[in-house]
């Protein structure tokens, strides 16, 4: 039978380019997602679907040979009540549970977080315990259990969990496209500190991921996703500088002194100018994520890409990365 796919979340920047792979290899793809404007991928059926409610399975025609990705999600951090994140990621996931429930749909891929793991400095596999320090985080640790019940609920079904680190390439429109903005403004200095760990991968690797897991035919699988290498921040801006010229951080401030600076620019967001700085995000910059894909080395997962080359990919694809 054809595979079928149904994306939840699936017009955003993951789901674009999971829909167009899988569009590729001859799949029919359903996107079920609130946004208001989608740019459509030729053959895609698209839905307009709320999470936060219950899905009429009906009209998205799923079945025993479905796969539903479940991208959807409230992400942005800082950037919303503390309620969104648990009315959207929890709430979404027990309505999304229960479709398959219905449809009988025998396979789904969740794309959680590495929120889940708190802010820590060490090294981070899937071994280490799960330890939330945001909203966002607990409401995608909660999450991941709504579908471990779901798992458990019958034989036959499948469960893939992936705990991606900051995701990037063509249509991100975050964490790295900031990051290549203030580069180009010569707006950003490394904050107090230039070994930040900042675990991240190429979108198109992570899509390769889901691929890779599935066909493990694991019960459940659950793995961390980054590159092997623990790229910093100084890196990291090497790499914009390599692969497209963008100008390097001129020097090294004071964290506390880009927290102040910040502060007035992060109260513009309340009057709609929103500029992608303020506080939080200064503080970020200071903290590590140092996640290991400890089980997918170990299963002999080969990435498609190391850092530049994930950036050469975008900006061949993009033109530009801002």
């Amino acid at each position: 039978m054809q595979e079928h796919a149904v994306i939840f979340g699936g017009a955003g920047f993951i789901g674009r380019h999971l829909a167009k792979t899988l569009r590729t290899r001859g799949a029919a793809v359903s996107v079920a997602d609130i946004a208001d404007s989608i740019k459509p991928i030729s053959g895609v059926r698209y839905f307009n679907v709320d999470v936060r409610h219950p899905i009429d399975e009906a009209d998205l025609g799923a079945g025993p040979n479905t796969v539903i990705y479940n991208l959807a999600a409230v992400h942005r951090t800082p950037g919303h009540e503390s309620n969104e994140y648990f009315d959207t990621n929890v709430e979404g996931a027990r309505n999304i549970a229960s479709f398959a429930e219905r449809a009988g749909v025998r396979r789904i891929v969740f794309t959680s977080s590495i929120a889940v793991y708190g802010p820590k400095e060490e090294r981070l596999d899937e071994a280490a315990n799960p330890l939330p320090s945001s909203s966002y985080g607990w409401s995608k640790l909660l999450s991941e259990r709504v579908f471990e019940e779901w798992s458990a609920g019958a034989p036959n079904r499948r469960l893939i969990t992936a705990r991606p680190a900051v995701v990037f390439g063509p249509g991100e429109a975050g964490n790295f496209t900031r990051l290549a903005g203030a580069l180009k403004r010569r707006l950003f200095a490394y904050p107090g500190r230039r070994d930040t760990i900042k675990g991240c991968c190429y979108v198109k690797d992570l899509v390769d991921s889901f691929d890779f897991a599935l066909s493990l035919n694991h019960p459940e699988f659950l793995y961390n996703f980054a590159y092997p290498e623990p790229y910093t921040i100084e890196p990291i801006c090497d790499a914009f500088h390599q692969v497209s010229g963008l100008p390097r951080p001129l020097a090294n401030a004071p964290a506390w002194l880009l927290s102040a600076a910040a502060a007035p620019l992060g109260a513009m967001e309340g009057l709609g100018l929103n500029l992608g700085v303020n506080r939080d995000r200064v503080a970020k910059l200071t903290r590590s994520t140092h996640i290991a894909p400890q089980r997918l080395q170990e299963l002999g997962f080969e990435f498609r890409s190391d850092l530049r080359e994930g950036l050469r990919d975008w900006r061949q694809e993009a033109g530009a990365f801002v």
